[in-house]
């Protein structure tokens, strides 16, 4: 948002309407020991132009995917998504629109909404799907939340291969609860129905399993649910990327009661971490336990259709101590984006961009394990991210190829991502954006680094 500055009579009639002489007015009920009182550090005034450009320099300190050729993943994935979302999105109505209260006077809100819903739930081959959560990680502790809630269990069994901000949430969400978390030991990187049977008993509540997973790996979602349901009330929950849906078996395919995960790569840049978006969907059974709300189709008085807040769990709306869940916002805006953007796309575009997702990476991968001291940590089957062991650490590796251009992924050593390999372990995600000429060059780069 452009800054317009006001003048001085501007100000004075500004705090004359509000009853106060001067600035330091407003400021009185402050204690005075602890208002600063000191002269800040400012550079001279600047001229409006001056002040332009000092910003641009400023800004142009910042390097990402806008300028630099990004491999980065772990959760947030630089796609591309249609300009016509950005023009749609920027207009009043939508940019404006909040959480309906008085729900039916909104019903422009309500009709996106729903559409979001039918699109995730068509997504992931469940039953319902709501309006929405947080992110992926607020998802997934719903999600067991929403499990130990309506089996009256009191074990999630989370597998280790599970994102590790996703599993901090997880546990700050249970750590006040009569909930026991048991972690699903990896084999190779992944999670075998053998190891879901082994500590699987009659108080489990869910199974928690990412597929692709932290790795990037896919995970044996059929035979994992198929041994979570060895035991009743025992909930399957999928942690998913949508994008993956274009191309894989989707979760209620596979077996999975309730699906979750990270709307960000549908149409929301990376943006610095955030705003992001989670989805989440389930079988018809959980439609009065899911959190957030449900938006329903109905017809007015005069039969035309109507859109109405059919479910709202929330505490906000009245629940109080019944409500099932504490979230607060539904994220309209970035539902908004992913609506927008599976529209542009439709069943045909997502499958063309996982397939562009998944072969781009492969020819990476067999490129990058071709070359001297470099190899790929696991053997199993990946979507479009890998780790990859390298000759020399991550970080010396990341260090170089950024000097050249290229942000070439995620330290897997890094506490940022939960330290979740070894300091010689390079996590790479590729997506539809990158093209044959960067896949080489990014392969020629790792030869000269490593030599």
């Amino acid at each position: 948002m452009d800054y317009t500055q006001i003048t001085s009579d501007e100000q004075a009639s500004m705090l004359g309407a509000i009853g106060v002489k001067d600035i330091g007015d407003l400021f009185e009920v402050i204690p005075e020991e602890i208002r600063f009182t000191d002269t800040l550090d400012l550079p001279p005034a600047m001229s409006e132009l001056e002040l332009q450009r000092a910003l641009v320099e400023m800004a142009a300190d910042n390097h990402g995917p806008h300028d630099m050729v990004c491999f980065m993943g772990a959760g947030a994935y630089d796609h591309f998504y249609p300009v016509l979302i950005d023009q749609l999105i920027s207009r009043g109505e939508y940019l404006t629109a909040y959480t309906p209260y008085q729900a039916e006077a909104s019903q422009g809100s309500l009709q996106a909404f729903f559409e979001f819903q039918t699109q995730m739930a068509r997504l992931t081959g469940l039953d319902i799907a709501n309006a929405s959560v947080y992110d992926g990680a607020s998802a997934v502790a719903e999600a067991a939340a929403m499990s130990l809630g309506a089996s009256g269990k009191k074990r999630v069994l989370v597998a280790s291969t599970l994102h590790t901000h996703y599993r901090r949430v997880l546990d700050t969400y249970l750590a006040d609860q009569p909930a026991e978390c048991v972690e699903l030991d990896q084999i190779d990187g992944r999670i075998s129905p053998e190891t879901v049977r082994e500590n699987l008993d009659e108080d489990t509540a869910c199974v928690v399993i990412q597929s692709p997973n932290v790795w990037g790996l896919i995970e044996d979602w059929e035979g994992c649910f198929t041994a979570a349901h060895e035991q009743p009330k025992t909930c399957a929950v999928a942690v998913f990327n949508p994008i993956a849906c274009g191309l894989l078996k989707k979760p209620g395919e596979c077996g999975a009661d309730i699906a979750i995960g990270e709307g960000q790569p549908l149409g929301i840049p990376m943006s610095l971490g955030g705003p992001h978006l989670g989805l989440f969907a389930a079988r018809q059974q959980f439609i009065r336990k899911m959190p957030g709300r449900l938006i329903g189709r109905t017809v007015d008085a005069e039969g035309r259709p109507a859109y109405c807040l059919t479910l709202q769990t929330r505490e906000q709306h009245i629940k109080g101590a019944k409500a099932t869940s504490n979230i607060c916002t539904n994220q309209g805006l970035m539902a908004m984006r992913a609506t927008m953007f599976l529209t542009a796309l439709g069943q045909a575009g997502m499958r063309e961009l996982a397939e562009l997702c998944y072969h781009k990476a492969h020819y990476l991968a067999g490129r990058i394990a071709e070359l001297d001291g470099y190899s790929l940590k696991h053997d199993g089957p990946f979507f479009h991210e890998f780790a990859v062991q390298c000759p020399k650490p991550a970080g010396e590796i990341i260090a170089a190829c950024k000097a050249r251009g290229i942000l070439p992924g995620v330290d897997c050593s890094s506490p940022r991502i939960g330290a979740i390999g070894e300091p010689n372990e390079l996590l790479i995600a590729v997506t539809e954006k990158r093209t044959r000429h960067e896949l080489d060059a990014f392969v020629e780069v790792l030869g000269e680094v490593s030599a």
